[in-house]
């Protein structure tokens, strides 16, 4: 399927296995011809039925790419690490010299809140804040502490927020989706998400998470490049 400018169904069922990798550009301008690469090189070769999209986000502090990429399951993806990983990143690093990878976290989308009346809109915004947690207890907690105090509230400009939990039970990302920069300053600069930082601030076995690397921000905002979709979504989904 073509390359798209849309942000990805993160509520597709079939999606099990969510890779969220971070590459890291040595200057702000390699990052549109880093994320180019990334997306041509899965355009232009046989893609496995397993991989169901991938898309590619620039942040807002022009430090890196995201590589957000959707798959069925974690053998899938783990034998195309094994037999074709190596060669596509050879292309692309000849293609863009100096991109630094600190690694993918494997997560699964575990529960959304879309606010009423935000369905359909488009997002010109994603934001990523991510905390560490002791275990999958707290990984639930947490989800379910942000479902039920963002449920409570109108938060204007959030379009929604989708909480991942990573595998091995230590982190969790939430994805959220903005309407647009403006809105999301609003919401941290005039002290909106104060009561929910007070309640995650409460729960056991929950911290902030450091960032992915030294370099990177605590809490990245990103731009969307483009998306591939290789399997749409099911009918009904």
């Amino acid at each position: 399927m073509p390359l798209s400018t849309d942000f990805p169904d993160v509520r597709r069922p079939d999606a099990a296995t969510v890779l969220v990798s971070p590459w890291i550009v040595p200057a702000a301008g390699l990052q549109a011809p880093a994320a180019a690469s990334v997306l041509a090189e899965w355009e232009h070769r046989r893609r496995p039925d397993a991989m169901l999209s991938l898309t590619a986000f620039l942040s807002t502090d022009g430090s890196h790419v995201l590589n957000y990429a959707q798959w069925t399951n974690d053998d899938d993806h783990r034998e195309w690490v094994r037999t074709g990983r190596p060669a596509v990143v050879r292309r692309i690093d000849g293609a863009v010299d100096g991109i630094r990878r600190p690694g993918p976290v494997r997560y699964r989308c575990h529960r959304s809140h879309v606010p009423a009346g935000t369905a359909g809109l488009r997002p010109g915004l994603l934001v990523t804040p991510a905390h560490s947690t002791d275990g999958p207890a707290a990984q639930r907690a947490l989800a379910d502490t942000v479902v039920e105090v963002l449920r409570e509230e109108r938060v204007p400009g959030l379009l929604g927020v989708h909480l991942h939990l990573s595998r091995d039970g230590r982190r969790v990302l939430r994805y959220t989706e903005w309407t647009d920069d403006a809105a999301w300053h609003a919401y941290v600069d005039q002290g909106r998400s104060a009561r929910l930082d007070a309640a995650l601030a409460g729960l056991p076995g929950v911290a902030p998470a450091p960032a992915a690397h030294p370099e990177l921000p605590a809490v990245p905002r990103y731009h969307l490049y483009g998306s591939l979709l290789n399997v749409a979504p099911p009918q009904g989904a």
